[in-house]
């Protein structure tokens, strides 16, 4: 990529759009601090994590970062509430804090998480889940790599209704990486990559 410039603030949420290989995916990786760029920074919380050494980054990265994937990456064979639970869990909360944290997301995300394999639930209801799992630990950056793209118009909707307010809700800043236009068209900010560049959606360079 060539020089992107990019600022997300609390209660913001921007989607990037663009051609397969544009580097949609590198931007998320160097925001996850799984890439490292050749030059300039990466700030999160008020961090560089380009600076931080690999304990320190993955726990930044747990801290401060949560992710939603197209799949979801779940444990279909644990409830909802056991896989969000376990992200508090490796946190480092306490079994009681991590349970009550992940049982009060999944009921404000109307997620039925008692006693159900994750695998079981509607494609929405898996969506949903990885959201909580990911806003578990109060992160200050959400990230969204095609979140609504294994799921059809009905449950897209319901997901987007969800994933949007939650810069809000949650106090944090919101990056969804996405080829759908509907999804694209709820963010604050629109923008496109495209050979290296960023720009504004319908416009310049940003």
């Amino acid at each position: 990529m060539a020089g992107v410039d990019l600022a997300l603030s609390v209660n913001e949420s921007v989607a990037i759009s663009g051609p397969s290989g544009s580097g949609k995916s590198t931007l998320l990786m160097a925001a996850l601090g799984l890439v490292r760029p050749d030059a300039g920074e990466v700030w999160v919380d008020g961090v560089d994590i380009t600076k931080l050494r690999s304990q320190a980054l993955a726990r930044h990265r747990r801290n401060h970062i949560g992710v939603v994937f197209q799949s979801g990456e779940l444990l279909p064979e644990l409830t909802p509430l056991e896989n969000v639970a376990l992200a508090a869990l490796l946190s480092g909360q306490s079994r009681g804090e991590a349970y009550t944290a992940a049982a009060s997301l999944l009921e404000g995300l109307g997620v039925p998480h008692q006693g159900t394999p994750t695998g079981r639930l509607s494609g929405g209801e898996r969506q949903r889940t990885a959201v909580a799992r990911a806003l578990v630990n109060k992160p200050g950056l959400l990230l969204a790599d095609e979140p609504t793209g294994a799921l059809d118009s009905r449950n897209r909707d319901s997901v987007c209704d969800l994933l949007f307010t939650v810069p809000e809700r949650w106090g944090c800043a919101l990056l969804v990486v996405t080829h759908d236009q509907t999804v694209a068209d709820r963010a604050d900010r629109q923008l496109v990559l495209t050979d290296g560049q960023l720009g504004v959606a319908g416009g310049d360079a940003a």
